[in-house]
């Protein structure tokens, strides 16, 4: 079975939210954190990533509950291409329902939107 979720946000909302230091720990993990929020913080990607969690969470249908932001790691890979990285209770959850997930996102101007794809009963794919 499918289920998908779609989250769009916009970049000047994360960048203004980034101002209260307990923001990045609390929805971003610690691999995200070194990636994007260094010296110089990627507002364009940590939006989009913000906007991949609340993704997530609508394609299990149950919303943020159960886990924590900042255990749903939107990471990249060589070629650039986002895939997630569980840890808490989002891994117990992506576990128990043996889901796969994929993710695509995008940004423009101050918009940056989310779409994941999850597959219930396959397990997660390694990379």
């Amino acid at each position: 079975m499918y289920t998908i979720g779609v989250d769009m946000t916009t970049v000047s909302r994360i960048k203004k939210s980034m101002e209260n230091p307990r923001f990045a720990p609390f929805v971003f993990g610690e691999k995200e954190r070194e990636l994007f929020c260094a010296q110089n913080p990627k507002y364009h990607s940590l939006a989009a990533n913000f906007a991949a969690k609340e993704a997530f969470a609508k394609a299990l249908g149950s919303g943020v509950r159960g886990f924590g932001l900042n255990e749903v790691e939107v990471l990249r890979d060589d070629m650039g291409a986002p895939y997630f990285v569980f840890s808490g209770k989002a891994l117990e959850i992506v576990l128990s329902g043996r889901y796969t997930a994929q993710v695509s996102l995008s940004h423009e101007g101050d918009t940056a939107i989310a779409m994941v794809l999850l597959e219930k009963g396959m397990g997660i794919k390694k990379l």
